[in-house]
């Protein structure tokens, strides 16, 4: 079950958590996903009106928790210096920064974690062990998993057209883009 502090009602996540139980609790986290595990919530749109609140978050529930994940709802069009604010936040408070762009998804994060709670490191090692060891195998077993709108196919296209993660990252030219098949304006 998770665990939900009181300040987080009227959340919209809640309701989008539907995979596992939760209930309000008197905890000092946002939510806690085990006996080892919390999560701190952020909306950018908050953070842009109160830039010190998560640094005093972190700080507050500091060393309490093997694992604190900073859960950050990215629900404003620029957010790249809002992010780069975050991103410092989690590093100096030794969290993990998951970003996610709908409520539905931050719920889905929070059940993930809490489903995981129970799973060993052994579990994580074989999963690793099942991704080829050659590299645009390991590209597309990233990129498809973390890149929305990317699949494998999309992936072994771009690896074999780009060569590395840097060259893509590197590249300026739409036209580049647009002669890898798949790729382009509408996905077929």
């Amino acid at each position: 079950m998770i665990l939900v502090n009181k300040r987080q009602q009227g959340n919209p996540v809640l309701k989008h958590i539907r995979n596992v139980r939760w209930q309000f609790g008197d905890i000092i986290p946002d939510y806690q996903l085990g006996l080892n595990t919390a999560a701190l919530f952020l909306s950018l749109r908050y953070h842009l009106l109160h830039p010190d609140y998560i640094l005093h978050r972190i700080k507050e529930q500091q060393r309490l928790f093997r694992l604190t994940v900073l859960l950050c709802h990215v629900d404003v069009d620029d957010c790249i210096k809002p992010l780069g604010e975050v991103t410092r936040a989690a590093v100096v408070g030794d969290c993990t920064l998951v970003c996610a762009w709908s409520p539905e998804e931050c719920a889905r994060w929070l059940e993930t974690y809490k489903s995981y709670e129970s799973k060993s490191a052994t579990y994580f090692a074989v999963a690793q062990e099942r991704v080829e060891a050659d590299y645009i195998s390991r590209l597309a077993a990233v990129l498809a998993g973390s890149v929305r709108g990317i699949n494998r196919t999309d992936t072994h296209t771009l690896g074999t057209s780009f060569g590395s993660l840097a060259d893509l990252m590197r590249c300026k030219d739409a036209e580049a883009f647009s002669a890898c098949p798949g790729i382009g304006p509408t996905k077929v």
